[in-house]
């Protein structure tokens, strides 16, 4: 009988699976429209008040995206001052809607990421994930491993398909 070989495990490939860094707090879209004075406009006088009120410790840990959906015009000290009010008790304030909030908090994670940990490496940027990961995420992980990587694929280490290989007789690019 012959050995079964798992050539995916020699083959050398490290996968990187931008799943694992998924933030698992919870999302909130706080929209300005609640704010507005008969659907259309935003007293100043009274969102002081209101902001002065409101109990903003709810949001503590929260990831929020600020926002407007109502067709009208906010000044942009508005959300200036949300952002204000949210900051010591969310864990992150973006303007814009949920999906601009989950490339933000990507973008976060992958920031944190040594690209020398992956220098002349062979990457396979894992396809397949149980949270949906911004197609932004995965743009941004190849723009920061590109100058580095040996090789970079997208999928499974089983079935890749070939994004860049660093052409032969160079070096990587030192990040200063």
């Amino acid at each position: 009988m012959e050995e079964i070989i798992n050539r995916v495990a020699k083959s050398g490939l490290i996968t990187l699976d931008l799943e694992d860094y998924y933030h698992h707090g919870e999302r909130v879209l706080y929209d300005l429209k609640e704010n507005l004075f008969m659907g259309m406009i935003l007293k100043e006088k009274d969102f002081r008040e209101f902001l002065k009120g409101h109990d903003w410790s709810h949001y503590t840990g929260k990831n929020v995206a600020v926002t407007c959906t109502e067709d009208a015009i906010i000044p942009t000290w508005a959300y200036m001052l949300l952002a204000l009010h949210l900051e010591p008790y969310a864990h992150s304030v973006v303007f814009g809607n949920l999906n601009d909030l989950e490339e933000k908090l990507y973008f976060d994670a992958i920031n944190q990421i040594n690209p020398e940990d992956y220098r002349d490496a062979r990457v396979v940027i894992k396809g397949c994930s149980k949270h949906p990961v911004p197609t932004a995420a995965y743009v941004e992980i190849t723009r920061k491993l590109q100058p580095v990587a040996q090789t970079l694929m997208f999928g499974e280490p089983c079935s890749t398909v070939p994004l860049y290989k660093r052409p032969k007789n160079t070096q990587a690019v030192v990040n200063s």
